[in-house]
This record gives structure tokens, sequence and C-alpha cells, in this order.
């Protein structure tokens, strides 16, 4: 395993059921994986807030990942600059999305996705955004919080 902050490995922030399936690397280099490590230790904070364990379903994934899992293009996940996570053992999706953005954590977007999912991106921007995304009837809603 290769640590990248206190909490965090490279494995668990690059697994992807679909690359492995497919026989696809994904791993990132250069600027993506200096992302990464900064990501990681920002989720060190986030952990830290949370107080348990921090369960990723998806961290960097590249293009081609990315494409095929149905990500938006412009997704963060490509930079290694989001993450996708539960933490059930301090409450549901919706009481970690409240303490995150209760919080004094500094980030781009926490969305609360479909009440299975934090997603929680940094990137550059650290707009403060917060978001609920529900299906109603078959759509897609959005709320801002």
């Amino acid at each position: 395993m290769t640590k990248l902050s206190n909490f965090f490995t490279l494995e668990e922030l690059t697994k992807s059921q679909y690359a492995t399936r497919k026989g696809i690397s994904n791993l990132p280099t250069g600027i993506y994986m200096q992302n990464l490590v900064a990501t990681a230790a920002k989720m060190d904070e986030v952990r830290k807030l949370l107080g348990k364990p921090i369960y990723v379903s998806s961290g960097y994934r590249n293009p081609a990942v990315n494409d095929a899992v149905g990500g938006s293009p412009t997704s963060s996940h490509m930079t290694g600059q989001a993450i996708d996570f539960t933490c059930p053992e301090f409450g549901t999706v919706q009481e970690v999305f409240d303490a995150i953005r209760k919080s004094p954590l500094r980030y781009d977007q926490v969305l609360n996705e479909y009440d299975q999912w934090c997603h929680l991106g940094f990137g550059d921007r650290l707009r403060h955004e917060q978001w609920i995304y529900k299906r109603v009837n078959g759509d897609v809603v959005k709320t801002r919080v």
C-alpha cells in the first residue's frame, strides 16, 4: 500500500472496478498525482471532522474511466481533485453533507448525490457550492443549499 496521507492510500483513491475489468491503468501521473496527494491531505481534514472512517467509492478517474462510468466531461475526478465517499459510522449521507457544509473546511463543491454518497471537490476555485441531487420521476433534480 502506498500512503498518500495519514488516512488514505493511492490504491483506495484510484480503485476502479471498470478499469480492473478492462485492464486499464487508472494511476495518475504528473500534476494529477500532485493533486491527488493534496486531495488526500484535505480528506484527512474531513476524516478528523467526522471522527470515523471514510469509505471511498470513487477518487481519481482517468478520462477513459470517467467517460465509461458516465462522469461529467469536466469532472474534478479526472484531475485528482474530487472524492465520492460515505461515512456510515458518522451518519447518513445527509448528515455527512451537513457536517461538511457547516464546517470551516475549504472546498469547491460538496454534493449529496441521491442520498447514496457525498461528492467533495477541491479544485482551484473553492466556490463553496452545496448541492443536493435527487431523482424525481426519473429526472435528476438539483437543489442548491
